[in-house]
């Protein structure tokens, strides 16, 4: 419509634009383009260019997908009380990013560290040293996550700061004393521009708002007084007045008392704002918004002055609005600048109401009250669209805490000690599903060509990989309870699937179980890994000892573990394993360890961690010794790199930080780990991948993978050369690792290999990696929570989901060369071609030539439904598969013959060439010479063969095949036979008679 070089300067009238527009587009009327022109003309110009029609376009696009956001009711779950240990009133729920896990704290100081699967992995207790008083309460908890720590206030008119990197107990870094009045409210603020400029606000029961500004937060919150001891583990005090004096250089303080003596319910600091946002019950300076002028030290402060009071409030930055939850029943929504009166007010509780929180992506907001109803208000018409009673114990007295954790759709609601949860349903998508469920683990099977996957509704389903066809499905597997992991025998021909009913039950690809392994003796437990020894087969996710089974022994259908003669070596659960023939076996925890095993023994003889390595001489010798070059400790960490890497990290390993997801050896590379190279990976806590030399037992090499995002999980080729790795947002990058750590390195390799992809195929966490070779492509097979199994390759190709409605050809979708081993290293990079086979956890350690360990024939009685392949249609797969062919067959009747993109391309293919004309040999051109009846010559005469009757010299009879003994037998049962006959007769007549 306009031309590309004019485009940025010609301008149409209203005329000229309707006669375009009707010519270019094909439909509409010049009256639809004249309004369109008016709504664009807002100055009335009389004339629109380029930028005013695109501008409009996409303002009106932007406010047509926040209205269909805002109009979208969520739906709920069935509200869930959480199984906790707090015996006391619940103070915080917070959520830390970093690590992935959830903090609640109580009243009496029990701080609960819950999993991202909202399972209570941890309780720890909070102490002070008046903690025999029995008045001290905590009021608060703030998370420190840019510098890896944690706040929390105590009636003691206290402020303790804990590390949470810290592996030896849960040591109090800081203690803030010497406050006037009690804090009851805090919050905490950083700049994620730059993590040194920080804020922690706070206010008391005396009506004091203040605020510590960190202006170094990474190096240090406070500084350490000259009176301190040297030891740095030690618990430094910090007195308030000194802080208020300017004593410590990296922080100041910023206060006011505008709030007059009343109780400070709730403090926060808005960057958007750039001010101090505090609320009280009163109804005078109910809401205070404080901020500092560049060119004035005191702060300047504004209020609002609300009927009755507040219990709570919540700022929306995009929206520009206050919301505040009513003493009166009410809802209002403020201007920050309008003090007057509110822009809106949202009638509908009948009691008090006690919180509120925006649902800042849908631009709506939650209300609850006290009479425990919620509430979720349409903003921008101030309507209520959506009202839950929630069912909580009858209580004149109690107190309840409100959080809502949008990213996640959870909303968790306290009752005085209980923890309840709200989870959102999960939006009807219209991406392709694998499963109904969400889909928990993915393996290959290179002998049947089949991926198969499992899901939470403890379906297993069995998927082609050239084209995508299920081809049969096994539901009810372990009854309703999710299977959360799976593996193949060494033949491949037996399926072992691990429940959290704490069983693992063996199948053939038939849907016969043969036997069912008793894990979890007391119940359900959670199995995160199944290892297919050559005699062993090891179970781990849910305790600090390898639970342990002996094919050999499976004599019976139901079989107990077995001891595992090592013992328990790990100070956290066990979490993945991994074996390197002929003996060493590797196995990764939650707290970080990596455990160097000798599988014939069962013994332990080395810990590996980021932290520290040490020897073990002993069970009972589980006490790290540091080591001045490992891990963190290395110089060529910075300290803020150094707070990346341990967010969240308790020691009880319950922040997930070191945690070991993953653990696979490096096959390729057995020749030069005794050289100082990398023979073994791990991953896992904060999106980290680590290269581990197990012969010189170090830590060669670690890089970020992914960032921000929590644990990570990986698979590996058998040639090692591609890792790929997959995180909680459904991205999966693809690293090429072939020339990465092979030598030595005096210092820990810090920088990351070459990346060859980085995409995201799926909505949700990635659960499951496998990579695999199938004919000339190198694959990636992954599963999510979203429900779908997606395939691709390492080098760019489409993404293809297992059960959508087009199946694919594989060879057509992913071709690829196979690798020359002639070619140069810099042709091969240049190519960014790799033959990538295929590599189990279980492959390598079996011997592929030993028969399989479960060809007993013990039954399972338990009934399971097998979903035959002849229900599913295959005429889809059949109809491409002839059209093909056909295809195949037609080429060669053209003149030319195009190159095939298969594995065969390099072939040079053209017409064949007319043969020479053969010479007829001589007995075709003179057939009689060679082929006539020569006279005086008879052919010999051919006996006939007798016949039949005069070669037999008696008659056959079939009686004669069998012993005479067994004929007179016979004959003379049948001659009592006759004669007891004839007397019933006899008998019966005499009776007539």
């Amino acid at each position: 419509m306009w031309a590309p070089e004019a485009s940025q300067s010609t301008c149409m009238s209203r005329e000229e634009f309707m006669q375009r527009m009707t010519e270019i587009v094909g439909w509409g009327t010049k009256e639809d383009y004249g309004k369109l022109f008016d709504k664009v003309d807002v100055a009335q110009d009389g004339f629109i260019d380029w930028d005013k029609l695109t501008s409009f376009l996409l303002l009106t696009l932007y406010e047509n997908d926040d209205r269909a956001k805002a109009t979208v009711v969520p739906q709920w779950k069935d509200l869930e009380f959480l199984p906790g240990k707090h015996k006391d009133t619940i103070q915080k729920v917070l959520f830390l990013k970093s690590s992935s896990h959830y903090l609640t704290i109580s009243k009496e100081g029990l701080l609960g560290i819950w999993g991202e699967n909202l399972k209570l992995q941890e309780t720890l207790p909070i102490t002070t040293d008046a903690t025999k008083l029995k008045h001290l309460w905590v009021t608060s908890l703030v998370s420190l996550e840019n510098v890896n720590k944690i706040a929390v206030a105590f009636t003691s008119k206290e402020i303790y700061f804990y590390d949470l990197l810290s592996k030896e107990g849960f040591p109090c870094q800081y203690k803030l004393q010497g406050l006037k009045g009690t804090p009851v409210c805090m919050d905490y603020w950083y700049d994620p521009l730059d993590t040194n400029e920080s804020i922690l606000s706070f206010g008391d029961i005396t009506g004091k708002v203040q605020a510590i500004v960190f202006t170094m937060a990474t190096i240090s919150l406070f500084e350490r007084p000259a009176s301190a001891c040297d030891d740095e583990k030690a618990t430094v005090t910090i007195n308030w007045a000194n802080v208020l004096s300017g004593r410590h250089r990296c922080c100041y303080t910023l206060k006011h008392k505008l709030h007059h003596g009343e109780w400070v319910r709730q403090v926060t600091y808005n960057a958007s704002l750039d001010a101090i946002i505090s609320s009280t019950t009163n109804n005078t300076n109910t809401v205070v918004l404080a901020w500092r002028e560049k060119s004035k030290k005191h702060l300047q402060m504004t209020s609002f002055n609300i009927a009755q009071g507040i219990h709570a409030f919540d700022y929306h930055s995009r929206l520009n609005l206050i919301a505040t939850a009513g003493i009166n029943n009410k809802v209002c929504l403020w201007n920050p600048y309008v003090v007057s009166k509110p822009v809106g007010v949202l009638w509908g509780h009948s009691a008090s109401v006690i919180a509120v929180q925006f649902f800042a992506s849908r631009k709506q907001l939650f209300s609850f009250s006290q009479d425990k109803v919620l509430r979720l208000w349409d903003i921008q018409h101030q309507l209520s669209i959506q009202r839950i009673v929630c069912s909580f114990p009858r209580s004149q007295d109690f107190r309840c805490l409100f959080h809502f954790d949008e990213a996640h759709g959870r909303l968790f609601i306290s009752f005085n000690h209980q923890l309840a949860l709200l989870a959102m349903e999960r939006e009807a998508s219209k991406r392709v599903k694998s499963h109904k469920n969400a889909v928990t683990c993915v393996l290959y099977n290179s002998v049947l060509k089949q991926v198969i996957s499992s899901d939470v509704g403890s379906t297993v389903s069995f998927w082609m990989i050239d084209t995508g066809q299920k081809v049969k499905q096994f539901t009810g597997c372990h009854g309703n309870a999710e299977i959360s992991t799976m593996a193949l025998d060494a033949n491949e021909k037996r399926l072992l699937t691990g429940s959290t009913d704490g069983t693992i039950k063996v199948w053939d690809f038939n849907g016969y179980c043969h036997h069912t392994l008793n894990v979890g003796q007391e119940g359900a437990v959670d199995i995160s890994q199944i290892l297919v020894l050559k005699k062993t087969i090891l179970v781990t996710g849910w305790d600090r000892a390898v639970t342990v089974f002996r094919p050999q022994n499976f004599n019976q259908f139901s079989i107990q573990p077995e001891e595992w003669k090592g013992g328990t070596q790990h100070q956290d659960a066990i979490l993945c394993a991994a074996f390197s023939p002929p003996q060493t076996l590797v196995t990764g925890s939650y707290g970080g360890e990596i455990i160097l095993w000798n599988s014939q023994t069962e013994n332990a003889h080395y810990v590996l961690h980021p932290d520290y390595q040490r020897l073990l001489k002993s069970k009972s010798d589980i006490k790290p010794q540091k080591l001045p070059d490992a891990g963190r400790g290395c110089p060529s960490h910075s300290t803020a790199e150094q707070a990346a890497l341990g967010a969240g990290s308790f020691d009880t390993g319950t922040s997930g930080n070191n945690a070991v997801m993953r653990l696979c050896f490096l096959e390729a590379r057995k020749d030069i780990a005794s050289t100082g190279g990398a023979n073994l990976v791990s991953c896992g806590g904060s999106g980290y991948v680590r290269f581990w030399n197990t012969f010189k037992k170090q830590l060669v090499a670690e890089f970020l993978a992914h960032s921000g995002v929590g644990s990570i999980i990986m698979a590996t080729d058998k040639l090692n050369r591609y890792l790929t790795t997959g995180d909680l947002d459904g991205w999966l990058n693809v690293w090429n690792i072939e020339e990465y750590c092979l030598n030595s390195s005096e210092n820990k390799i810090t920088q990351m290999p070459t990346l060859v992809r980085s995409f995201q195929p799926h909505e949700d966490q990635i659960s499951s990696l496998e990579m695999c070779e199938f004919g000339s492509s190198s694959l990636i097979v992954s599963c999510s929570a979203d429900c779908s199994i997606c395939l691709t390759d390492v080098c760019g190709a489409s993404v293809w989901i297992f059960g959508q409605v087009e199946h694919w050809q594989i060879e057509n979708c992913f071709s690829l060369p196979k690798k020359d081993n002639n070619l140069t290293k810099t042709e091969t990079q240049e190519e960014g071609v790799r033959e990538i086979p295929l590599l189990s956890k279980e492959e390598s350690c079996l011997d592929a030539t030993e028969l399989s360990l479960f060809d007993k024939k013990n039954k399972d009685e338990s009934t399971y439904n097998v979903r035959p392949s002849e229900v599913i249609n295959l005429g889809i797969k059949y109809k491409k598969r002839t059209i093909y062919k056909q295809k195949a067959r037609n080429v060669y009747n053209s003149e030319v013959i195009q190159k095939p993109s298969s594995v065969f391309r390099s072939l040079s293919i053209g017409t064949l060439k007319e043969l020479p004309e053969v010479n007829k040999p001589a007995f075709l051109l003179d057939p009689e010479k060679y082929f006539r009846e020569e006279p005086g010559k008879e052919c010999p005469q051919i006996p006939e063969d007798p016949s039949p009757s005069e070669t037999l010299k008696a008659v056959f009879v079939e009686k004669n095949l069998f012993p005479k003994d067994f004929l007179d037998r016979e004959r003379r049962a049948k001659q009592l036979c006759q004669e007891t006959s004839s007397e019933v007769k006899i008998k019966r007549n005499k009776k007539q008679l």
